[in-house]
């Protein structure tokens, strides 16, 4: 199957608390090192004629302006914890200069989430200027958007059910600690894959450090960049030194090309 050239850009690259961690005054907090300031983690993947985010961190508009985004057909979501979600509701600027509702893709779980926390944009009756959104509720199978082809991969994040998403020959997974046996044979050819890397001491639902590059090696991907990260990781150069060959730590406003 043929795949149109994408650019990915990591629009953030933190954890739920972003980093700087508000009141903290770690090395890492207070670091200078511009890699290591993480908004919420989300990555804009664009095609030739297709402009899409995964998840609406609450950092969402901040994130628009930084990356000069002028134009977006869908937000794909992965899951629907409030680091995830809760910038929705800035999709209006979009509404009202393309003229046009936006797609949003979501499964089931997270899309019921998605019409709890922002009921007042799915109410039979709007108040003017709500986001306006036409929804597409996906299922563990391949999905198109514009022209760019979407699978679905099922991991785990402790007991709930979160997506990552292959795009052509780059697998973004996030906020993951288990990734079963048939989900990972959808992973197996990329060239690239981003996963969670917390910290460096094990968590009930995230992979740590340790893990995410075992998973790595197990896939035999031989790119990797390692996203959703605490301050408790470290410094961004001191753990970059240390990782296995073909592993990175992403950071905020890198860019892939595919």
């Amino acid at each position: 199957m043929g795949y149109p050239p994408l650019k990915i850009t990591f629009l953030g690259t933190g954890t739920s608390s972003g980093v700087p961690m508000i009141a903290c005054d770690c090395e890492v907090c207070t670091s200078k090192d511009k890699k290591d300031n993480r908004l919420r983690s989300s990555i804009l993947v664009e095609s030739p004629t297709t402009t899409l985010v995964v998840d609406s961190t609450p950092d969402f508009r901040y994130q628009m302006l930084r990356a000069e985004v002028k134009k977006l057909d869908a937000v794909l979501f992965t899951h629907s914890h409030k680091d995830h979600i809760a910038g929705l509701d800035d999709i209006r600027a979009f509404n009202f200069f393309q003229g046009q509702s936006m797609f949003v893709y979501a499964n089931e779980m997270t899309m019921k989430e998605l019409k709890r926390e922002f009921q007042y944009a799915f109410a039979d009756h709007k108040y003017p200027g709500v986001p306006d959104i036409k929804t597409v509720t996906i299922a563990n199978t391949p999905f198109v958007i514009g022209d760019i082809p979407v699978t679905p991969i099922i991991v785990w994040h402790l007991k709930m059910q979160v997506y990552g998403f292959r795009f052509g020959n780059f697998t973004y997974i996030t906020d993951a600690n288990r990734i079963e046996e048939e989900e990972r044979l959808k992973i197996i050819g990329s060239d690239t894959i981003v996963l969670n890397a917390l910290r460096k001491e094990k968590h009930i639902s995230h992979f740590n450090l340790d893990e995410a590059t075992e998973v790595v090696r197990q896939l035999k991907i031989p790119n990797a960049y390692f996203t959703h990260i605490s301050h408790q990781l470290g410094r961004h150069q001191a753990v970059e030194e240390h990782l296995p060959p073909g592993m990175h730590l992403a950071y905020d406003k890198l860019t892939l090309h595919f």
